[in-house]
């Protein structure tokens, strides 16, 4: 009967019972109807009719209140219905513990990271005659006997390094033998090259010689071997050195972690595919982390070693309340959103803007609820990664990182409820639009440059050489950095190629510094002085300004919950004297 506007029975009682004392005592059933029919007669349709209406505006004053409550922040929830602040007490606890468990890997993953550089340049400086922390394209070799000299020390300093490291490397070992390395030339099938008749016939067919030498041996041996390697220069593509060495990271002992076992796959290249006399040389490796086999660490409990699969269990739980809770809200704000909807179509007849609708989904609790899913997993991967089940150290960084980031980012949803505050976030979401229009329009001219500069300076700039390279570039001028240099640098070998590019950066640095940036930034700031010129004029929609006719208090006790028979007695009990004062 509520949802067509009746009367409730206490108010239906009361009107029979009120006008049946205007007769005799109704002793049957057809007293009732006659006295009940007298209400058009004298005056009672109009009670009749400011009882529905009265009946009315309790639904749309209690539907004002529910909406006032849901858009509380948690102190005045607190005082409304003494609804205690879970999730804001879980937010703060998930910042303290997730800060320390992120700055604990960081700690760790730095000493993986150290160690695998520290090794890579160990390496460099062990099997690169002559290395001097060259440039990662600075190291090359020139002539055929240099290429030979080279080839020899790698393999000499193969031989010799368990004499000569200073660390605790070693060979690796297929079952009770030990790996090869592997000389290995790529070369054309067959070709003649004759560049003073400029005639060539190149056969693209790819072909592959290697040469296997064993540790463990005399240098003497892997000489000679060395020697019956011919490389073929002419149609020479590459040479590759292959092999594996292995290590063990024992500084993570002094804080409570297993050693790692490290597999370093190194590969030495001679990179002669331009056959322009010029043959760079580089080394690099992979880099596998294990589990050691047999281990046993004394000095160190063995306790100590779990603490953190522990903490990290207990992240996993506080984040799985926090994403329930969150869950529960974005829920109950959907159904609100709904409820909403049918209540404006059947009290107002008309429908709820897309913005308004919008306000119910609270974009804070679906940032701590991704939040707290890339925390849950970054954490699993964590233990796993403790118990050398994985060695996925970036994954697991990425996923704790932006895990972190967006927890700390969440916290401007309780700054927001402070008005010097929230002027920020209102700023942001208020320019947003505007801002990705102007965004787009100015990539187009910005994507323009890049293409034209890669196309034109390429052949003649080191910053322009690849498109990633001059977007890097690009971006760099637009905030002021490496300006002086990227003009200097630029190679005068074609005049009309070094007129073009002073066009180029002259007009660009004009265009995206004075005016792009400047429009930019005055794109913000007219945002945020519409801001706060709008402050005192709230609420700015339809359905703030619907709430705002709620005057209840949230400590006036109208928001309380409280058993379902006590406010309906009372309600009947206020009803009735309204209505025995009305008559």
């Amino acid at each position: 009967m509520e949802e067509f506007g009746w009367v409730d029975d206490c108010e239906m009682q009361f009107v029979i019972q009120h006008y049946s004392g205007r007769s005799s005592v109704m002793e049957d059933s057809g007293s009732a109807y006659l006295a009940f029919s007298d209400l058009d007669s004298d005056g009672g349709g109009s009670l009749w009719a400011e009882a529905l209406a009265r009946r009315e505006q309790q639904q749309v004053e209690a539907f004002r209140r529910r909406l006032k409550y849901f858009f509380m922040n948690p102190c005045e929830k607190y005082r409304a219905r003494g609804r205690k602040p879970w999730k804001l007490m879980l937010q703060i606890i998930k910042i303290a513990v997730i800060t320390a468990q992120l700055v604990s890997f960081g700690l760790s993953n730095q000493m993986v990271v150290t160690f695998r550089e520290e090794n890579l340049m160990a390496f460099k400086h062990l099997f690169l005659k002559d290395y001097v922390n060259h440039g990662p394209s600075s190291y090359a070799v020139y002539t055929q006997t240099e290429v030979y000299t080279h080839l020899s020390y790698i393999v000499k300093q193969f031989l010799l390094l368990r004499n000569i490291t200073v660390g605790n490397h070693a060979y690796e070992k297929d079952g009770r033998f030990y790996t090869p390395m592997l000389v290995c030339q790529q070369f054309y099938h067959n070709g003649s090259i004759s560049p003073a008749n400029e005639t060539f016939e190149i056969d693209a067919q790819v072909e592959e010689e290697c040469l296997e030498i064993y540790p463990l041996q005399p240098s003497s041996t892997a000489d000679v071997n060395l020697a019956n390697f011919t490389l073929q220069f002419k149609r020479l593509l590459e040479v590759n050195v292959y092999f594996t060495l292995k290590a063990i990271n024992l500084q993570t002992v002094q804080y409570h972690e297993l050693p790692d076992c490290y597999d370093f796959s190194i590969t030495i290249t001679f990179d002669n595919r331009a056959h322009s006399g010029r043959i760079r040389v580089d080394l690099d490796n992979d880099v596998d982390i294990n589990e050691c086999r047999d281990w046993k660490v004394t000095g160190a409990s063995p306790k100590n070693i779990y603490y953190t699969v522990l903490f990290d269990v207990v992240i996993i739980l506080t984040c799985l309340a926090s994403l329930v809770l969150c869950t529960r809200s974005v829920a109950t704000g959907v159904q609100l959103q709904f409820d909403c909807t049918v209540f404006f179509l059947k009290h107002y007849s008309k429908r709820v803007s897309w913005s308004d609708r919008m306000e119910f989904i609270n974009g804070w609790y679906i940032l701590i609820v991704v939040s707290d899913v890339l925390t849950i997993t970054g954490s699993i991967l964590k233990i796993a990664i403790q118990l050398k089940a994985v060695t996925s150290y970036d994954v697991c960084s990425i996923l704790l990182g932006t895990g972190t980031m967006l927890v700390w980012i969440g916290v401007l949803r309780y700054m927001g409820y402070f008005k010097k505050y929230n002027i920020l976030i209102i700023t942001l979401r208020a320019a947003f639009p505007n801002v990705m229009r102007f965004c787009g329009c100015a990539a187009m001219i910005y994507l323009g440059y890049c293409f034209c500069g890669w196309i034109v300076l390429g052949p003649y700039h080191e910053k322009f050489r690849t498109l990633n390279t001059v977007s890097e570039c690009l971006f760099s001028l637009i905030n002021g950095d490496d300006m002086f240099t990227t003009f200097k640098n630029m190679q005068q070998k074609s005049y009309l190629v070094w007129v073009f590019s002073r066009i180029y950066l002259y007009t660009f640095v004009s265009l995206f510094i004075y005016m792009v940036l400047s429009l930019f930034i005055t794109l913000i700031t007219d945002t945020y002085e519409t801001i706060k010129q709008q402050t005192d004029t709230e609420p700015t929609s339809e359905l703030h300004a619907f709430v705002s006719e709620c005057k209840d208090q949230p400590s006036s006790g109208c928001y309380r919950v409280d058993q379902r028979t006590s406010p309906c007695l009372l309600c009947c009990g206020r009803r009735v004297h309204d209505l025995h004062e009305r008559c």
